[in-house]
């Protein structure tokens, strides 16, 4: 279920949040080219999908990305990662092309979230939803 899509001004979506119900976990597909105000603005919107919807997992699609976004790291580890754990995060398995500009940025995020919650850098979405419904195992067989 499509919750919110994004468009640069130019009308192209840059930014595609979904909530899966039958895994309960938030989908964002980014796409194209990202600013650091698309970015922050992106990442509001997902932050407001894991308030609403109280899922600790995540799965963060970067393998369309084109260019880095490291411009936006330092916002996103002070404000968006507290948040996102305060909303429930724990999982957050995150798909990046190993070949793109944006793996750069996503190795540099994966370093800053250690203290928030757990994620981990898949190169496609069949490992990174398989960790998740790991992760989703794991906590069932603890409680």
């Amino acid at each position: 279920m499509i919750i919110k899509e994004l468009s640069s001004s130019t009308g192209k979506p840059y930014l595609i949040i979904e909530y899966n119900q039958k895994n309960n976990w938030i989908y964002n597909n980014w796409d194209g080219y990202v600013t650091k105000e698309s970015v922050v603005t992106g990442s509001l919107a997902v932050l407001k999908a894991f308030e609403s919807y109280h899922t600790p997992y995540g799965l963060n699609d970067n393998s369309n990305l084109v260019g880095r976004w490291d411009h936006a790291i330092t916002w996103i580890e002070e404000v968006w990662m507290p948040r996102a754990a305060a909303a429930g995060l724990r999982y957050y398995a995150h798909v990046v092309d190993k070949e793109s500009f944006a793996a750069a940025s996503s190795e540099e995020m994966i370093k800053r979230t250690k203290r928030f919650f757990q994620m981990c850098s898949f190169d496609n979405i069949t490992d990174a939803q398989a960790w998740l419904k790991e992760c989703q195992k794991a906590v069932k067989e603890a409680n």
